[in-house]
């Protein structure tokens, strides 16, 4: 199974193992058959919100999320063309750009997302929490 991990959950796999996740998260992100996805959306949310103050990291950005993207085996998605598209015709139910996009990312790509943020699934998209 391919899933999108929204970015508090890439965030509390990393930091706790998935202790901060639903049962039901943490086994289909630890199954052997589950390719993980950490979307670049993530990467530039942790980035920004680091260089801000609101994010505390044990390194850089630049170091750390490549570094947390290889160790836990997760695959790195880019943001393409069709997901911009999608995401500014994504009617208005969530105020963040960032998750947002990750909808957007989700519905082009067919996958579900992988998240504890109610007003994700607000959008046609399949959650998993």
């Amino acid at each position: 199974m391919r899933v999108l991990l929204d970015t508090p959950v890439v965030l509390w796999w990393a930091s706790s193992g998935g202790a901060h996740l639903s049962p039901v998260a943490r086994d289909v992100i630890a199954a052997e058959d589950t390719e993980a996805v950490v979307s670049a959306v993530s990467a530039l949310e942790i980035s920004a919100k680091a260089t801000r103050g609101r994010l505390e990291l044990p390194d850089v950005a630049d170091r750390y999320v490549p570094r947390l993207i290889e160790q836990h085996g997760f695959v790195a998605l880019s943001v393409h063309l069709s997901h911009a598209l999608r995401a500014g015709s994504l009617p208005d139910l969530h105020r963040d750009p960032w998750d947002r996009l990750l909808v957007a990312q989700a519905q082009v790509e067919g996958i579900p997302i992988i998240t504890a943020d109610p007003a994700i699934g607000r959008y046609d998209v399949e959650t998993i929490w």
